[in-house]
């Protein structure tokens, strides 16, 4: 496959987030699996959507129980209406309408030896220990992947079978190392020394590595992968080069990334003996406790033909009684579980076991789907063998406020497998609440499943507010599951409150498709967060995040925040007066764009040639195009305009062509004088002015350390790249012109190499002539002007041009393509590793990676944590914090810290804490609110501010102070700032510095109530 048609791919494929992280190979490689799913409750609901919205080849469902009340607490294919009916039957339907490319079948019979011989991955979920060491044993014997999933309540528990010689071609979610190269010795071992700034690479003894680009010592390019060692000084050994060629310059070393294989014992023998994903010792104990504690369970259940009853004591005793009496775990290196069973644990797990929660069965069923996709697509290390989870830290601490068996007994409604849990008295509290949501992608999708299946402000005066301005676009239906193709165009948060009203008609959703930011605090002010319980926070960017947050810190209330990134992803909850406040990180330097003559002149890194591709795109159809409309409406002289700005545009985008083009063929002309300009006479040009043995004035050579020498390329036809370059240019330059374009690729080819004769309209010189004149960088003089004056006369004649506005998205206008291939050329030119049409894409869009099984699993914790928040007031040690990485298999949570004191004099605060004085009435003074502000907290005022209007400084003159202090408080912010308070403000806030703080010294805020 050709770099043409793998970016047609890349381009049109529904899943291009998911290429980022999955890359193509295994993309195709979902896209072709058979999979067998059995058990359809919440957890298995939840395996089901994530592979379907990953696309995976077919599915077929096993579950011909009937449908009963308690899954409707977690399973959102199912409602009341399909009571009693198979599971199985019921969701079909609804799931095909996820992915219309995904076949779904049902099978009604007994999971069988014939039957599993069909499929690539086995998953059983919620499923008796009978069957599972049954359809394990066969799975194990065929060569087929096995997994088991299950949640009891708060608990629950992961098994993965790959067999015996499982091979994982691609173990880590990194992208492999790639790095420049400065120079490669002759010798045994050759010595490769970086560019500077790779001196800080990963690059460890004994990695395999291969090359790319070199010239002179080619017969390194694309060789077998070659192992390294890492020298003092930074630089690798890479094996001997006596042999080889002399090094001239350029080119990268590669990382090759080894496969590793897996041994995985079948379940007979790892329920026995089982290998735990933990991420310490402590850690470790606590799964194997829960392992013995499933073990009961299923014992339990086995005996009494029933899982215990919720809440139930004498239930409890009997399930620690049966995990007392297992036989004890043995043949691992950590010590027997054999008297050190913990029977709190398992009591307190019997006790809640019977209950069935959407936040558990999002966050085991995306991990169990990701645990799929790496069976099938061999990418990612998988489990080795258990992952246990237990956020038993939902339940009340205090033993007195647990709920009893009377408070836990089935009603009868969709919420009896949440009651069962935590009882009816917090349902009722749940349905009360009042929530904002702010952004209803992804994450914002997957949060208003939780809310509607665990009846969030389903209730009375509760209720679901949320906020998004976006449109809902094709991409986004691989992974936010509540929008459908016809929804395209649509408002994200109307699709949303609709569809999620769906799932449960008793939510009462509120969507607004106003942003939220200053611009709107006349929405989103007062009255409208003095009605919110709590926000949850389900953002793209920093900015936004930082905004919400601050909003949430006013008006004191809780917020809930995720993100992801890939296959990475955190929840964080942010309680007021409890926990430390939202920081997002603040580091901007790295997204600055590099200097302007780095990025013209002196590239060294990919990100460089991106933004110098992007500027061209810019300048040459966008900038230039309005140039030329502005001068053909105005008929402008240029001598009224900025000279040398304006030479500096429009040289490149009239390049040879003295004429507006006309045809197909002369649009391609211009391409290709134009790359000739860029990667071939202008490379010629700069090396005139700095040569290669150009020295400093200390004796540095001028071609050192991030400056790499670049050399002119020769225009190929025959190269992929150079023809895409000129097919993508060629297109857009006939679009700004309103001129039909071409995509047949052999056309072209055959064109240039027409046009490349020697004989051929000697195009050869004409570039070579016009140098001069088709320089960027050429100097302005008045003659270039009156030259480029003439052609513009010219030029005038006929229609406005078409600036194109830059569109990364867009499959078909050649945008991308263009920018793409000028990087690419431009990395050629300059030795610099090239990256991919996809990476790309992702640079150049700020495109953050994304993925189903992710944005479920965090929108589950946070679900998890919203159950604390709603219980009401909570200690710190109540709360978590969470990061995954499911390429890693990383699931790690924590306490949050506590806010920050500070102190000055008697007075202590935190963040959340703030100065409250009433406005009065009539309203106090200015001077009136000094002397309050001394006489109750002891603080004599330096500066007071509104915002960034300054309201009184003690540095004033006395006829200055005397002016403002008779002033009410409002008449003197509406004086100092020029605009009226906004109707149904209840509070100004205020800052204020004091006379005798230190520098780190941050006041509370001053709540002036109106």
């Amino acid at each position: 496959m050709d770099v043409l048609e793998t970016t047609k791919l890349l381009d049109e494929e529904l899943y291009s987030r998911q290429m980022y992280v999955l890359g193509l190979p295994a993309m195709q490689r979902i896209q072709e699996a058979k999979v067998l799913l059995s058990g359809l409750q919440g957890l298995g609901a939840e395996v089901a959507k994530n592979l379907v919205l990953m696309g995976v080849g077919s599915l077929t469902l096993h579950d011909p129980h009937p449908t009963c009340w308690s899954d409707l607490a977690a399973q959102f294919f199912l409602s009341e209406q399909d009571l009693e009916r198979s599971r199985a039957d019921a969701s079909q339907e609804r799931l095909s309408q996820l992915n219309r490319a995904v076949h779904i079948f049902i099978h009604k019979g007994d999971i069988t030896e014939d039957l599993l011989l069909d499929f690539q991955v086995v998953v059983l979920t919620t499923s008796e220990l009978e069957e599972q060491l049954k359809v394990g044993t066969l799975c194990h014997e065929h060569g087929i992947c096995f997994l088991v999933a299950d949640t009891r309540g708060l608990v629950g528990q992961l098994f993965c079978d790959f067999g015996e010689d499982f091979t994982v071609q691609d173990p880590t979610e990194e992208e492999p190392l790639t790095a420049a190269i400065q120079h490669i010795s002759q010798g045994s071992p050759g010595i490769l020394t970086l560019k500077e700034e790779a001196d800080t690479h990963f690059f460890h003894d004994g990695d395999l590595v291969t090359f790319s680009g070199i010239e002179g010592m080619v017969e390194l390019n694309g060789c077998a992968p070659r192992p390294i060692c890492v020298q003092e000084d930074r630089s690798l050994a890479i094996g001997d080069t006596t042999t080889f060629s002399h090094y001239l310059r350029g080119g990268a070393v590669i990382e090759v990334k080894r496969p590793q294989t897996v041994r995985h014992e079948p379940l007979d023998t790892a329920l026995f003996q089982p290998r735990v994903v933990a991420q310490s010792l402590q850690e470790v104990h606590r799964a194997r406790c829960l392992h013995q504690a499933f073990r009961a369970l299923h014992k339990f259940q086995h005996l009494n033909g029933r899982p215990p009853q919720p809440w139930n004591p004498v239930d409890a005793e009997t399930v620690v009684g049966l995990a007392q009496a297992l036989e004890p775990l043995k043949g691992t290196e950590e010590e027997p579980l054999e008297g050190s069973l913990d029977d709190a644990l398992v009591r307190k797990i019997a006790l809640s076991s019977a209950g069935v929660l959407s936040p558990m069965a999002a966050l085991l069923g995306a991990v169990t789907a990701q645990e799929v996709l790496k069976a099938i697509s061999r990418k990612f290390m998988p489990l080795d063998q258990w992952l246990y989870f237990d956020a038993l830290d939902c339940l009340p601490e205090d033993r007195e406020l647990l709920p009893n068996p009377e408070d836990c007994t089935p009603r009868g409604c969709r919420y009896d497998g949440q009651i069962a849990v935590f009882g009816a008295r917090f349902q009722e509290k749940v349905s009360l609440q009042h929530y904002l949501l702010v952004g209803a992608g992804a994450i914002g999708c997957e949060l208003l499943k939780c809310f509607a299946l665990v009846g969030l402000g389903a209730g009375g005066s509760g209720g679901v507010t949320v906020a998004d301005m976006d449109h809902i676009e094709h991409s986004n239906l691989s992974r936010q599951f509540l929008f459908r193709p016809q929804d395209i165009g649509k408002p994200k948060a109307e699709v949303a409150a609709k569809a999620a009203q769906a799932l449960n008609p008793d939510l009462q959703v509120t969507p607004l498709t106003h942003p939220l930011d200053p611009s709107t605090e006349h929405i989103y002010g007062d009255d409208f967060f003095s009605h919110l319980d709590g926000v949850a926070a389900a953002l793209d960017s920093f900015q936004a995040r930082r905004y919400v947050a601050a909003r949430c810190t006013h008006y004191l209330k809780p917020l809930l925040e995720a993100g992801t990134k890939g296959i990475k992803g955190s929840a964080s909850v942010f309680i007021p007066h409890v926990t430390e406040p939202y920081r997002a990180p603040t580091s901007a330097a790295a997204s600055e764009d590099a200097p302007l003559c780095t990025v013209r002149h002196f590239p060294s890194t990919v990100k460089h040639t991106l933004q110098w591709a992007r500027d061209e795109f810019e300048g040459l159809f966008r900038l230039s195009a309005q140039t030329i409309n502005r001068y053909q409406q105005a008929r402008t002289s240029l001598a009224d305009m900025d000279g040398p700005q304006i030479l500096t545009l429009l040289q490149p985008v009239l390049g040879i062509l003295r004429v507006r083009p006309q045809t197909w063929q002369d649009c391609v002309v211009w391409a290709l004088g134009h790359w000739q300009r860029c990667f071939h006479y202008g490379i010629i040009q700069l090396l005139r002015h700095f040569p290669p043995d150009k020295v400093l004035e200390d004796g540095t050579p001028f071609w050192s350390g991030p400056k790499q020498c670049p050399q002119p390329l020769e225009f190929d036809p025959s190269q992929d790249t150079h023809l895409l370059y000129v097919l993508a240019a060629a297109n857009l330059y006939a679009q700004m012109h309103g001129l039909p374009g071409s995509k047949d690729r052999t056309a072209l080819r055959e064109l240039l190499k027409l046009l490349l004769q020697p004989d051929s309209q000697n195009l050869a010189p004409i570039f070579a002539q016009n140098l001069e004149l088709a320089s960027a960088s050429a100097e302005f003089d008045t003659e270039k002007l009156k030259e480029l004056h003439k052609a513009l006369e010219v030029w005038s004649m006929g229609h406005p041009l078409k600036p194109l506005v830059f569109e990364k998205d867009d499959n078909y206008n050649f945008h991308m393509d263009f920018v793409a291939a000028a990087a690419s050329l431009r990395s050629q030119n300059y030795g610099i590793p090239s990256v991919t049409h996809a990476q790309s894409k992702q640079i150049v869009g700020q495109i953050i990676p994304a993925i189903a099984t992710t944005t479920a699993a965090v929108a589950g914790l946070l679900g998890l944590e919203l159950y604390k928040v709603v219980e009401g007031p909570q200690a710190l040690s109540a709360f978590r914090h969470s990061y995954l990485n499911l390429a890693a298999n990383l699931l790690s949570r924590w306490v949050p810290f506590a806010p920050d004191i500070q102190t000055f004099h008697h007075l202590k605060w935190t963040c959340w804490d703030r100065l409250k004085v009433h406005a009065g009435q009539p309203e106090r003074t200015l001077e009136s609110l000094l002397a309050h502000l001394q006489e109750q907290y002891g603080l004599r005022v330096r500066m007071l501010l509104h915002g960034p209007a300054l309201l009184y400084s003690a540095g004033w003159s006395p006829e200055r102070q005397a002016q403002h202090l008779p002033l009410r408080v409002t008449e003197l912010v509406q004086q100092v700032t020029g605009r009226v308070p906004e109707p149904g403000l209840r509070v100004l806030v205020l800052e204020l510095s004091c006379e005798g703080e230190k520098e780190d010294t941050a006041f509370p805020p001053l709540h002036y109530e109106l």
